[in-house]
């Protein structure tokens, strides 16, 4: 396979990544709709970089984050619940893994693990967070990995159908 992570930019290929992450995080068109506005606004931040993994012409994962602002709607959300552990101050001096998504007949062949380490090695903050559906699953299992720790769990997205569990981990991360 042959396989290239590099930049990525994110704006002018969300239509492609978004496709691989309804197909990956299994999305119908209408929640690709939301999204790809809310992709398009993340790449404005500053400081947002996106990765992305491809195997010939096609992407096939991609990794986007940027800075943690504690203004972005997503530390709004999980502020009170980082707060009630006492973790809240994570949400400052961190780079946040806004989406990290691979097409599953490429995963477990270590892409996700490249996109994620690559584009936090490159990172300032001493730290990262993210959050991911609170199961037992790969991801999580990756993201554990790497040295990410549960800093809150069954936190409640609006609109989300399952509750997801909020993570953190000092940079660089754990290389296996």
């Amino acid at each position: 396979m042959d396989l290239v992570i590099g930049p990525l930019d994110l704006s002018a290929h969300v239509d492609e990544a978004l496709a691989v992450q309804a197909i990956a995080f299994g999305l119908g068109p209408d929640e690709i709709a939301v999204r790809r506005q809310i992709v398009l606004r993340h790449m404005t931040h500053s400081g947002a970089r996106a990765l992305g993994a491809t195997a010939g012409a096609n992407l096939v994962g991609f990794v986007y984050g940027m800075p943690n602002n504690r203004t972005h709607w997503w530390s709004t959300v999980v502020e009170p619940y980082l707060r009630a552990r006492h973790c809240d101050d994570w949400l400052d001096n961190s780079f946040v893994i806004t989406e990290l998504h691979v097409h599953p007949r490429y995963q477990n062949r270590g892409i996700g693990r490249s996109l994620i380490t690559t584009i936090t090695d490159a990172a300032v903050e001493p730290r990262s967070i993210l959050s991911a559906i609170d199961t037992d699953s790969p991801a999580r299992g990756l993201y554990h990995s790497l040295g990410y720790q549960d800093l809150a769990r069954q936190v409640l997205f609006p609109s989300a159908p399952k509750p997801y569990a909020v993570m953190g981990a000092p940079l660089p991360l754990r290389r296996r």
